[in-house]
């Protein structure tokens, strides 16, 4: 009985896991929507965090700088903003999966 409790909680962390990588796959923006995303970053992110993303008003946006923080934490300031900083909310230009898209980029190297 509790291998197969054992077995069946298995089952369900993995399904949830799965589920969860299948609608991040799903929701990746097309083509177009990418190229929006990209210059909305180089240009409005940019005009805080530099036009290289090196750093500026806020702070530097490239990889070695990221690497340590929370995938859920960034989506949230892109998304939400942060309260009694420069930073404002971005839900009025993007989903939250763009902004989760924009975040994995960020880690990895931003395109031009």
């Amino acid at each position: 009985m509790l291998a197969s409790k054992l077995v069946f909680t298995l089952f369900l962390t993995l399904t949830a896991t799965l589920g969860g990588a299948r609608l991040a796959i799903a929701a990746e923006p097309d083509a177009v929507r990418q190229k929006e995303l990209v210059r909305l970053v180089r240009q409005d992110c940019g005009s805080c965090h530099g036009m290289t993303l090196q750093g500026g008003l806020g702070p530097a946006l490239l990889p070695a700088e990221l690497r340590d923080k929370p995938v859920e934490g960034l989506v949230a300031t892109i998304y939400y903003g942060r309260p009694g900083t420069p930073m404002p909310p971005w839900q009025q230009f993007m989903t939250e999966a763009e902004a989760e898209w924009i975040v994995q980029k960020l880690m990895s190297g931003f395109p031009n």
